[in-house]
């Protein structure tokens, strides 16, 4: 028999499993899809755990409690604790000095200091920030939770099918009132021959990037930010400027190998911030917008406590 059921096997719907089973709650998940996979939005994430570089766009909340990830997720996967660079082009140097205005946790730098693969250039390091490859992340969640012989059932299910305490974290296809899509398309790359210890953002005017380094010599290429719930295939606009950024970050990307295209939609309130929504004997989950691997932990944590204890936590809303 399960204590409650949990309906979408993203990663909010597995970090609340895997919360409440450690709290001694046996959950069971339903997901349409069966396990985690390229459908979800959770499968082309970067994996980067930065509250203070993400604070500059974020509501307060998101690095405040976006600090608790990295600890969080070490429990269940590797979580590489190297920080992230940021760094312009000396033509964009206006963008880095507002960029460092807005931010706090960094210290300057010369990009050659802490990442010696780059060409030379002025940034900012922030050291306490981390990063995760977010498929590892999703299958040693998978496999933490079959541990204890709970799996995920490919079944379509809303929470007016289900009886007792029912966690919604469906995402997009939850239809919540006031949930957005939000559009990001990301590039991996193989290029063997650069060698980054951490993600590294790229400022700029019009599309900023981010690189965060996997392994084998592969790097997730990332991303674009659309207001637009369509589902197209990545544009060709897309790739061309993702691509041209990574160029003119380190010129050898030109050689690199596309190895992987990929589009989804993330959920998002009009605030950009998660929260817990209940609803009589159902918590949903979501809104997590770009912060998926940064915040499902405390989202994770706040509902496993309203559920145990009644306590109403900082993203707990009553409808």
């Amino acid at each position: 028999m399960s204590d409650v059921t949990i309906i979408g096997a993203g990663v909010a719907g597995l970090c609340a499993a895997h919360e409440l089973v450690r709290r001694g709650l046996r959950p069971r998940i339903l997901d349409r899809n069966g396990p985690p996979g390229p459908h979800a939005c959770s499968w082309w994430a970067g994996g980067m755990l930065a509250p203070w570089c993400e604070g500059v766009t974020a509501e307060p909340v998101v690095t405040r409690l976006g600090a608790e990830a990295a600890a969080a997720w070490a429990r269940v996967t590797p979580v590489t604790r190297n920080g992230t660079l940021v760094v312009a082009l000396d033509r964009d140097r206006a963008e880095l000095a507002r960029f460092a205005r807005r931010a706090t946790g960094h210290q300057s730098c010369d990009t050659r200091d802490v990442e010696p693969d780059l060409p030379r250039r002025q940034g900012l390091i922030f050291p306490d920030e981390a990063h995760l490859d977010p498929r590892r992340a999703l299958a040693d969640l998978q496999a933490a939770l079959a541990a204890e012989g709970i799996t995920i059932e490919q079944a379509e299910a809303t929470p007016e099918d289900l009886s007792g305490t029912v966690v919604d974290a469906r995402g997009l296809s939850a239809a919540q009132p006031g949930l957005r899509g939000v559009r990001g398309e990301m590039v991996v790359l193989h290029a063997p021959d650069i060698r980054l210890s951490r993600p590294v953002r790229l400022l700029h005017p019009r599309y900023p990037i981010y690189l965060v380094p996997r392994e084998g010599g592969l790097f997730m290429l990332g991303a674009t930010q659309l207001e637009s719930a369509s589902r197209a295939p990545v544009s060709a606009r897309s790739v061309l400027e993702l691509l041209s950024a990574a160029y003119a970050l380190d010129p050898r990307f030109a050689e690199a190998s596309v190895v992987e295209l990929g589009a989804d939609l993330r959920p998002a309130f009009a605030d950009n911030v998660p929260r817990i929504t209940v609803r009589g004997r159902v918590l949903h989950l979501n809104g997590l917008f770009r912060h998926g691997y940064l915040m499902a932990p405390v989202l994770a944590r706040q509902a496993a406590d309203y559920l145990l204890t009644g306590t109403r936590g900082e993203l707990l809303h009553e409808d």
